[in-house]
């Protein structure tokens, strides 16, 4: 979500974000444990594997902390201002000066 200010995003909020996050992969984990009683050959050991990779690269992820968060400070681009043709030749060309009115 875009943003209108440079201020980072409050304690409770990058908090939250971070629990979220590790849930979501420790239920990653419990999933490849229940896949690996169930499952049979290759796929178990590689379910085993990931269960016990999971909590390392989690643990690494979620400390990663309040710096990865960066948002857009504007949804639109500014336009480069551009300029206009010259005035084609013969063409009469009035200046508004407002000082004289």
């Amino acid at each position: 979500m875009p943003s209108i200010t440079d201020a980072p995003e409050s304690l409770t909020d990058d908090q939250a974000r971070r629990q979220r996050r590790y849930l979501l992969q420790m239920g990653l984990r419990v999933v490849c444990f229940v896949g690996a009683y169930f499952a049979d050959g290759w796929l178990r050991w590689t379910l085993i594997a990931g269960a016990v990779v999971i909590p390392y690269l989690a643990v690494i992820l979620v400390n990663a902390g309040r710096d990865r968060v960066q948002y857009a400070t504007s949804a639109l681009e500014p336009a480069a201002p551009q300029q206009l043709p010259p005035a084609p030749e013969g063409a009469t060309v009035v200046e508004n000066d407002p000082e004289e009115s």
